[in-house]
Formats: C-alpha cells, structure tokens, sequence
C-alpha cells in the first residue's frame, strides 16, 4: 500500500483512539479494504496524517500484531496479513509475527482478591452444598437457608435489620436492577451515578427505561440535581463506584426524603460496603428508607462471581411483584452457589474470610497509595473498598497513561468510560489492586510509578512516544 488507508477518528467518543484506529484497521483487513500483503504506512506517518500522537500509532500496531491480524520484518515494515495466503510478501511476514503477549496484570477494579480465599475452605463448603437433597420444586424467593444467611450477614456486618422473609435471591446486582425497572412502566425515568456504573446502565436501557445521569461529588450523589419526575434513583453510597466516595449521612437522609415525596424507590447497591478500613460504616439507606429503599447486594467482589449469588431487601408489595413475575416467567436465580454462601456462612468461614479479607485490602490499598504518591500524583477516596481514584490532568494524559501501563504489562482502566455526559468529563485512572496475586502487584508497582510520573502529569497527553521511562527500584 502507497497510501494512507481510509480511518475516521471520533475524537469525542469515550473509546480510546488506539482501539478505535485498531478496531479500523482490522475491519479494513477483513473487509478487503486493506488486502493481504499490504505494507502500511509508518507509525510516524500515520500519526502525522491522522493528527494524533505517534503514541495512539504505535499501540495500535502492537495490538494488530499480537493478534496476528499484521505482521512485521526488520527494515522492510508492517503488513497485512488476514487471512491465510500464498503470497510470498506474506509468508515472509508471517513468520515473524510476535508471539501474544502473556495476561496483562490487571489493576482494573471490579475483581475479587481470590488469592485470600481459602482453598480448603472453598472445596469444603461445595461439598457441604452438595450433601443437600437436589430440589423437586422451584422456589422463586431462592434458598432457604441462603435467605436465612443473608440476614444474619446483612444485620451482623451492614447493621440492617431484615429477616430471612425480606430477602430475596438474585443473581448479582446488575440484573436484579433490571428485575426491579420491569416493574416500571417503560419509558420510566430512573436516575444515576454519573460517573457511575456502565452495567447498571445497561440494564436499565435494557429494561426500555430512559437514563438521567446526576453529577456526583466528595459527598456521594448531588441529591439537590435529582429532577422530580424520576421513578427510581440508583446510586453506591458505601463506596461510590468508580469515585471511590462515601455518601455524608446528611445527603442520605436527603435522598431518603425527596424519594418519599416523590414516591420514588432508592435503589442502593452496596458496593464495597463489607470492606471500610476506618471507621464504622454509615446506616444503610435500607435501614434509614425502609419504606423506600430497594437494598442491593453480591458475593461477586467478596468470594468469586463463580457463586453467581446476590440479594435484594425490598418493602414487601414490590418483593410480592417480583416473586408474582418470576412466577410467571419461571425465571429465578439458581440455588448451587446459594448452598455454597450459606454453607460458608453456617461454618463461620465467611466471616472468618472477610477478616483476612480486609486486612490484606487494607495493606494493598497502603502500597498503591505509595506508589502513586512516589510519582507526584495523588490516590483519592475514603479509605475503604478495593480501588482508588488517581486524577490526570486531561484525556490525553489519561489516554497515554492507559497506553504505556499496557506496554509495561499493565491493565488500566481510565475514568473517562465511566461517564455518560461528556461535557463534564473527569479524567483519571481507577486504580484496583485486589485482582493479581501479591507477588504480581508488588512487582508492577514500580512500573505503574514510573508511568504515571513520565505521563500523568500536567501536559503528559502531549508526548510524542510511549516507551515509559525505566523502572524505579522495587520497594525493600
């Protein structure tokens, strides 16, 4: 090729432009745009054409490369390859094609430690699950004894009353949002987060109901933004996803009142609200609202999303709805990973495993604010959960930043996805450490150190070339 092949970047779209110039590339070649044996332009001459940094080229290339869609040789250039053919030019690229690169480690939030999970433990509770009788009927409500375990759960470390007859299953907390808007007329008005949960909003769109984004700040949900005419109101108060903030208590009651006399539910997800490393917990909007509150929660981030388990705590006409439409449909939450949390729970190991849980958190939480401040940036939010939010200046440091950590083996997750009105789009990293096994993080850290001093400060955006600076030393 002796051209610039056709690519269209957006750049207002939360997409980073390294993945929409890949995701162009890649259709040319499978569209036939962009042939096999093609040479394509020069990491600089793209970026000169296209008007973005060498920086958005070259990640672009290294991703066609590891998945095997081109192909390099030493002096000659880069190649389409696509599919296979009998094209010398492409016989001799394909053999230098660069082998995938191993997982990247994965400080993306969202994931369980499983590392701390006993695995003793764990094999013990799925053989304790396995000694009950399998079921002859369908029950919509879920496990009996999975109920019963909630509670106790729920009143011993979220300090919410509720009995085992308030609880019902679910299969996490994105699709128990959607259980709950099916009960709305579509076209409902249900406000959230923004930033916030992209899940959620999934669910919510999925569910035909019309999303209204309400800004967030240090306090939790701007509750004085909420319009009038909503029909429900979802929001992190424990640990505000991806913020990393706490709702004040006084916002909480507010959000209380104006649902009471708006007749709005408050659909609480209790992200990260097992893990505070400081103080007591906030009541629960569930026990401040019992009236009102629609009270989510999941053993996705606390043992494994294996279990496929969650539970809501409703007022009792909207769980009779629920259980009248699961009824109806004979949908209901499958009951194998509910025998496992309540075999957990009954042995006293669950409670046993957030306690090494929160301590190794804690610690993990202490050695990434370190590296983070041995960069000159600074880790935000309250001392709780497992992720934290590190500011950057602009998207384009946050767009470079996510582009070197990855060439440096490291998955980053940016904060410009989580939005959903782009004209107040905040830019910077959300930080997780829970995923890789210690051993892993502690090797990575410096690297992240090294990126974020070289990209994530002040007019960062604007470096021509990705290659990040040399690791500082590992800590002692």
């Amino acid at each position: 090729m002796t051209g610039i092949p056709p690519v269209v970047l957006d750049r207002a779209a939360r997409t980073p432009l390294a993945v929409q110039l890949a995701d162009a590339l890649r259709a040319g070649a499978a569209s036939g745009t962009l042939r096999p044996g093609d040479r394509l332009p020069s990491t600089r001459e793209l970026a000169t054409a296209l008007r973005v940094s060498r920086t958005v080229t070259a990640a672009a290339y290294d991703q066609l490369l590891a998945e095997g869609w081109a192909g390099s040789r030493r002096g000659v250039g880069t190649f389409v390859l696509g599919a296979a053919s009998s094209s010398p030019v492409l016989r001799s690229a394909a053999t230098t094609v660069r082998a995938a690169p191993p997982a990247l480690v994965d400080l993306r939030a969202g994931s369980p430690c499983l590392e701390v999970l006993d695995r003793a433990v764990w094999r013990r509770a799925w053989r304790a699950a396995g000694d009950v009788p399998p079921d002859g009927h369908p029950d919509a409500a879920g496990d009996p004894a999975f109920r019963t375990a909630v509670a106790e759960h729920l009143l011993r470390h979220r300090g919410l009353p509720a009995g085992p007859d308030d609880v019902l299953a679910t299969t996490g907390t994105s699709a128990a949002v959607g259980e709950v808007v099916r009960t709305l007329p579509r076209g409902s008005r249900v406000a959230v987060e923004d930033p916030g949960y992209q899940r959620v909003v999934g669910a919510l769109v999925d569910a035909g109901i019309s999303v209204v984004p309400v800004p967030v700040d240090d306090d939790g949900l701007v509750v004085d933004a909420l319009p009038t005419d909503l029909a429900a109101v979802y929001c992190t108060p424990a640990h505000q996803y991806p913020l990393g903030r706490r709702m004040s208590a006084a916002r909480r009651l507010a959000l209380v009142a104006r649902a009471r006399a708006g007749r709005w539910w408050v659909l609480e997800d209790d992200y990260d609200g097992e893990l505070r490393y400081d103080v007591a917990p906030l009541p629960l909007l569930g026990a401040l609202g019992p009236d009102v509150v629609v009270h989510l929660g999941t053993a996705s981030k606390i043992l494994s999303p294996t279990l496929g388990v969650g539970w809501l705590v409703a007022p009792a006409a909207l769980r009779a709805d629920l259980l009248a439409r699961r009824t109806a449909t004979g949908s209901r939450p499958p009951r194998a990973g509910q025998r496992v949390l309540a075999a957990l729970a009954s042995s006293g190991d669950l409670a046993r495993h957030l306690r090494r849980l929160r301590r190794e958190l804690a610690d993990r939480r202490e050695a990434v604010r370190a590296a983070v401040a041995a960069a000159g940036s600074v880790a935000e939010g309250d001392p709780a959960g497992a992720h934290v939010l590190v500011p950057v200046p602009d998207v384009p440091a946050e767009e470079a930043v996510l582009v070197a950590a990855a060439r440096q083996g490291i998955a980053l997750d940016g904060l410009g996805r989580h939005h959903l009105d782009g004209a107040d789009r905040r830019a910077g990293l959300v930080l997780g450490f829970a995923a890789p096994p210690r051993a892993e993080l502690d090797r990575v850290l410096p690297l992240l150190t090294a990126v974020l001093a070289r990209y994530g400060g002040r007019g960062s955006g604007e470096q021509g070339d990705a290659a990040p600076a040399a690791p500082v030393p590992a800590r002692p």
